[in-house]
């Protein structure tokens, strides 16, 4: 593992990552005590390598190894002209955490709605994801709205 003060490698997620990115996907899933089914996992993975499609994910790498993930998507939103981006998933292996993977990955999104032309990025996570929460606090600002879910 790197010093904690060497800088992130961030890259777009390609064919080749498929099974890193399985994964650090199923990690990030197992943390909020859920999974998916094979064709979620292909199908995802197809989508968010296809340029027809608003998905993106982007790699954090230790040297050569990915150690962490973002996942974000572009959308229409009713309140303004340009899209908007939504970070869907973020997750960093915990022997990489406090070594600024998480920051790096949501910097990166921030550069990509920028040059998108999207001034809006937001993300969720839950209440319990304090060593998450420290660094969205830094990073970005807290709304105050809360989710609901069909049942």
């Amino acid at each position: 593992m790197t010093e904690a003060n060497e800088p992130v490698g961030i890259r777009p997620l390609t064919a080749a990552d498929e099974a890193e990115w399985r994964g650090l996907w199923t990690a990030y899933l197992e943390f909020y005590e859920t999974r998916v089914a094979e064709e979620v996992y292909r199908t995802t993975f197809a989508r968010l390598l296809s340029e027809d499609e608003p998905m993106h994910a982007r790699l954090a790498l230790d040297g050569e190894r990915p150690v962490g993930l973002v996942h974000y998507i572009f959308h229409r939103h009713c309140w303004r002209v340009e899209d908007a981006c939504y970070l869907q998933d973020l997750y960093a292996v915990p022997e990489a955490r406090g070594r600024g993977v998480g920051r790096a990955l949501i910097e990166a999104v921030y550069a990509e709605a920028d040059a998108a032309g999207s001034p809006r990025v937001n993300w969720m996570t839950q209440d319990f994801n304090h060593e998450a929460r420290r660094l969205y606090d830094r990073i970005g600002t807290l709304s105050p709205f809360i989710k609901y879910d069909r049942p």
